[in-house]
């Protein structure tokens, strides 16, 4: 069965604690955590401030994205507030280095634009705890999962092959869709507005497992 990582950027943020106890009890295995600066992608979210407020609310284990242009310079920051992976973006430049710091700290995951190529992250496979495959755009909620990126998860399957890593997939997943991500070999699904906007957390959560 896979994992269900809710997105708090789809949540309610006047009660955001609330709102991850909520996911918790409803099944929710992860918290998804998406981090924007204005640069990397146009939105913005939220800093290491944040986590670290929300750090004390639950056990779960806090999955980091930062979609944003210098990483290296806040990975310290999002250890230290909370993170159990911080995943970073193969276009953001410095992988490699920055992969290495995020080792010393936590699990260190890359996550691929819908348009970057798996050869991208070649040279760091070896270095990684989780490759997170975009199905939409980072940069806003919402958006509508992209078909044409099947074939992308099942390449990334293969390419981690027998390694111990997660292969994630992000990027309007739901219900209609999940069964094509999981069969192409997702072990952690990203949910935000499948599972914020549901109206029922639990049964959204059972029905994309």
């Amino acid at each position: 069965m896979v994992l269900v990582a809710p997105s708090i950027l789809s949540a309610d943020f006047s009660r955001l604690g609330e709102e991850i106890k909520a996911v918790e009890r409803a099944g929710a295995d992860w918290i998804h955590i998406d981090v924007m600066d204005g640069h990397f992608v146009p939105n913005i979210t939220i800093g290491p401030v944040v986590v670290k407020s929300i750090r004390p609310v639950t056990d779960l284990t806090f999955d980091v994205h930062l979609m944003i242009a210098e990483p290296w310079k806040y990975v310290d920051a999002f250890a230290e507030a909370g993170a159990d992976f911080i995943t970073i973006h193969a276009e953001c430049g410095n992988v490699a280095g920055t992969i290495d710091a995020i080792k010393k700290k936590c699990r260190a995951g890359i996550a691929v634009r819908p348009s970057t190529p798996l050869s991208a992250i070649a040279d760091v496979i070896d270095s990684i705890d989780m490759l997170l495959v975009m199905t939409v755009n980072p940069g806003f909620g919402g958006q509508k999962f992209m078909e044409e990126v099947l074939p992308k998860i099942k390449e990334a399957r293969k390419m981690i092959g027998s390694r111990d890593i997660y292969l994630q997939v992000d990027g309007g997943i739901n219900p209609e869709n999940v069964a094509a991500v999981k069969e192409a070999g997702a072990d952690v699904i990203v949910a935000g507005s499948a599972v914020f906007k549901s109206g029922d957390y639990s049964t959204a959560i059972k029905s994309l497992k």
